[in-house]
């Protein structure tokens, strides 16, 4: 069973947090760790399954080194993009 995405706009802030995570050079476990939050729960955020509250945006963006405003400005120019493709999903051979 598959994760959930909350949405097209929580999948696009995923990965517009991966985008500059990326730029920085960061691992998921570093972007972590500056954050102040767990590597897996920024996987989640990158994955868009979870929907991060406003002190942990704050959080993400401290430790990009970039403004929260910088953040949600990437995120609005990237909806026009479309989304990404989903590979399907191998079925475990019996």
């Amino acid at each position: 069973m598959g994760a959930v995405i909350q949405s097209s706009e929580h999948e696009r802030l995923g990965r517009t947090v991966k985008e500059l995570r990326i730029r920085r050079g960061l691992s998921q476990e570093l972007l972590g760790f500056r954050s102040g939050l767990h590597r897996n729960y920024v996987g989640a955020i990158e994955r868009g399954e979870i929907n991060p509250t406003f002190k942990v945006l704050m959080k993400l963006a401290r430790g990009l080194d970039f403004e929260l405003s910088e953040i949600m400005e990437l995120w609005e120019e990237r909806s026009s993009d479309p989304p990404p493709r989903r590979r399907p999903r191998r079925r475990p051979q019996k």
